[in-house]
């Protein structure tokens, strides 16, 4: 048996259902043009994006609702099919997203109104977001201190479970002047104007969607802030059950952090530090053994009779660095150099250099062969490759353009 969600449901009249297309992002990525209906009813139960809230999510008779905004007035719910006008339709909220915008939307408001009142911190703007939310405070700095005051004092609001009440008055009712927001109507609001009131806590103006006792909001955490725009600071925020998920995603990285690193969660820090400080000397050590490598092997080649006009080399344990250091330790400009490091069919780093017409025309060429990104000029060009698999290939190209070049040669 379905358990009932208060104003989750209802069934209505379709007025009308017009081609339309939407601009909706995809799974996560970027967003993508969709065609579909907008499908306006008699009366709807998913709210409209707006005030800083993102839309509801549903469906109408079954048909997914993938968008919901206000056109000329009116509540246009997007779908990618069409509906008969005048049909009875039953139209129901995701009420998991619902429940967690109201949430979040009425800790907004208490979190707005307690700043302001503790520290003067008035509120800008806000953002709703998938994962974090954040207000806009219109302060520039934020103190520890006055961050863990301004949570306590939330959540005792919270636990002694203070009503929240929406109310409706006429535009120009007296009332409205002692509403906390007193920006200026939407061009095309009709009608009265809602006010969402924190008993004896904040008078608000607002159309969004809200709990009706912040008993409701269960727990509010206060994240972090950092520095916003226009000398405003953010202040990052989750509610209830964001806070929930928050922990247990906290929990399981915590476990997994005890078991890599063998140490008691307090410890955490403290093994981190000292793994990165060995981390450091590790990779100092390696970079001298890398030198002394490359001075080596530019020793090698001093020592080639008769002198090669093209030399080749790969080394799996190299790097960037490696592969500079060995090119400027032979420093011939007059020998083609192809250098490459990394694993033998996997990813690494190319450098060629040599007479610059042969560089510019080959090395674009092993870039390509090699699937990288790369760029040079002066006789040198360098790259980052996916794959040295055709590497025996990219031999075969230079000794090519070596021999044409020979051949044209007086």
């Amino acid at each position: 048996m379905k358990s009932y969600q208060p104003n989750n449901e209802l069934t209505t009249n379709v007025l009308s259902s017009k081609p339309s297309k939407i601009s909706l992002s995809v799974n996560g990525k970027k967003k993508e043009i969709k065609e579909g209906y907008d499908i306006i009813l008699e009366d709807t139960v998913l709210f409209p994006e707006g005030g800083g809230q993102p839309d509801d999510h549903g469906v109408i008779a079954n048909i997914p609702v993938l968008k919901v905004i206000k056109k000329s007035g009116q509540v246009a719910h997007f779908t990618e099919s069409s509906l008969p006008e005048g049909a009875e339709v039953d139209v129901e909220v995701d009420w998991t997203r619902r429940f967690d915008h109201m949430q979040q939307h009425s800790g907004q408001h208490l979190i707005t109104a307690v700043a302001e009142d503790l520290f003067n911190f008035r509120t800008t703007s806000w953002n709703l977001g998938e994962v974090v939310s954040y207000v806009e405070l219109d302060t520039t700095v934020v103190t520890f201190q006055q961050l863990n005051e301004l949570e306590s004092v939330l959540n005792h609001k919270i636990r002694e479970c203070i009503p929240v009440i929406v109310h409706m008055y006429p535009q120009g009712a007296p009332e409205l002047q002692q509403v906390r927001t007193r920006l200026e109507l939407p061009e095309d609001h009709v009608g009265p104007v809602r006010v969402v009131e924190i008993k004896e806590v904040d008078l608000n103006t607002c159309c969004g969607t809200h709990v009706s006792n912040l008993s409701h909001l269960q727990v509010i955490k206060l994240l972090y802030v950092e520095k916003g725009k226009r000398n405003k600071t953010n202040l990052y925020f989750l509610v209830g059950e964001r806070v929930l998920k928050y922990i247990t995603i906290s929990v399981d990285k915590e476990k997994s952090l005890t078991t890599l690193l063998k140490c008691r969660p307090e410890e955490h820090v403290q093994m981190v530090e000292k793994m990165q400080k060995a981390l450091k000397t590790t990779q100092k050590n390696a970079l001298i053994v890398l030198r002394d490598l490359a001075l080596l092997e530019a020793e090698k080649f001093r020592h080639l009779v008769p002198k090669p006009s093209y030399y080749s080399l790969h080394r799996r344990e190299g790097d960037g660095e490696f592969l500079s250091i060995l090119s400027n330790e032979i420093g011939d400009e007059g020998v083609l150099l192809f250098l490459t490091a990394g694993e033998d069919k996997g990813p690494g780093h190319i450098l060629l250099t040599g007479p610059p017409d042969i560089v510019a025309t080959v090395g674009p060429q092993l870039c390509d062969l090699l699937q990288g990104k790369g760029s040079g000029k002066n006789g040198r060009f360098q790259a980052k490759v996916s794959s040295f698999t055709k590497r025996p290939k990219a031999e075969e190209i230079i000794k090519q353009a070596l021999r044409i070049t020979e051949d044209d040669e007086p």
